[in-house]
């Protein structure tokens, strides 16, 4: 059986005010050792605030949390040794420059002189920044910059990393190399925890991931088994010229179509084996097609069918 290294209980938070705002609505979910987890979902849909409480950078209003069997909410400084935390944020020391930052990080976590230096040296090979050793936060790209955060938030040797839109801002390029670092950390063993809104990224790195939306996990698997609980193959979006709403049993009842579902401005239909698209396109042929889609089941797909509306930037 995996080792649970993050357990989360019940997490409510709201802020108060004038009109309270309640982030969280009841959070639970395990995390095991070694494991890339996500929380996908749009922006205000909770995720900063889940990762704020495992960090303790909020408290909840109730609902616990553990980290390593430690309670971060009781023991926020025992806890805090247990991780390593990167923000979308450059939260870098700009007085500092690259290898300084990285050996006051060691030497804040009670590291000798000699063992700081030379762990600072061990992270500036490992994330290709010896050449940038000297130069200052101000002078980095937003993806030099991030590597610079990742290889201060573990030099401690967290038991688990969180990263928080960490490929927010960042040009395809740099996104892509920072997925590269997190999947050496993946193989050295690190656990982490991800939050994103980009659909590639959660496909891409996560083990398993919750679809967040309004405070609430919606639903929580592998990225590949939420793509199959959608129940088809293949999703064809269709447009037509005129309202076809008294017409659609056409495509309703062929077989291996699961289901027609009407959004805004198109039907979406649902099928589970391809040879029945040449069906579904005669029949919306014969009903006025305007316009139409081929497109496998993606996590923005099975977003939609959770939540009935695009994915929020």
């Amino acid at each position: 059986m995996s080792e649970i290294l993050l357990k989360v209980s019940n997490l409510v938070k709201t802020y108060p005010g004038l009109h309270p705002v309640q982030a969280l609505r009841g959070v639970s979910f395990e995390v095991s050792k070694g494991e890339i987890f996500g929380l996908l979902g749009p922006n205000g849909a909770g995720k900063t605030t889940t990762v704020g409480i495992a960090t303790t950078r909020v408290i909840p209003t109730s609902g616990d949390i553990t980290v390593d069997s430690v309670d971060v909410i009781k023991n926020p400084q025992e806890a805090k040794m247990l991780m390593g935390v990167v923000t979308q944020f450059n939260t870098l020391d700009r007085s500092l420059n690259v290898k300084e930052n990285l050996y006051f990080h060691c030497k804040y976590f009670g590291y000798s002189s000699k063992m700081a230096k030379q762990r600072s040296d061990e992270l500036l090979e490992l994330f290709q920044l010896t050449d940038k050793s000297k130069a200052k936060p101000i002078a980095l790209s937003g993806g030099l910059a991030q590597r610079v955060q990742l290889a201060r938030a573990i030099a401690h040797y967290p038991k688990i990393l969180f990263l928080d839109e960490p490929t927010a801002g960042l040009d395809p390029q740099s996104r892509l190399a920072l997925w590269q670092v997190v999947k050496i950390l993946k193989s050295q063993g690190v656990t982490i925890i991800l939050t994103t809104h980009y659909m590639e990224e959660a496909d891409s790195l996560c083990d398993r991931l919750a679809i967040v939306d309004h405070g609430k996990i919606l639903q929580l698997d592998t990225p590949q088994n939420l793509k199959s609980s959608l129940g088809a193959t293949t999703f064809l979006d269709l447009k037509f010229v005129d309202n076809v709403e008294d017409k659609i049993s056409k495509i309703e009842t062929i077989d291996e179509v699961t289901e027609v579902e009407k959004l805004t401005d198109r039907y979406r239909v649902f099928v589970t084996d391809p040879k029945s698209i040449t069906l579904v396109i005669e029949a919306a042929v014969s009903m006025g097609l305007k316009d139409l889609s081929i497109i496998e089941p993606t996590l923005e797909t099975v977003f939609i069918k959770l939540t009935g509306r695009e994915l929020r930037d």
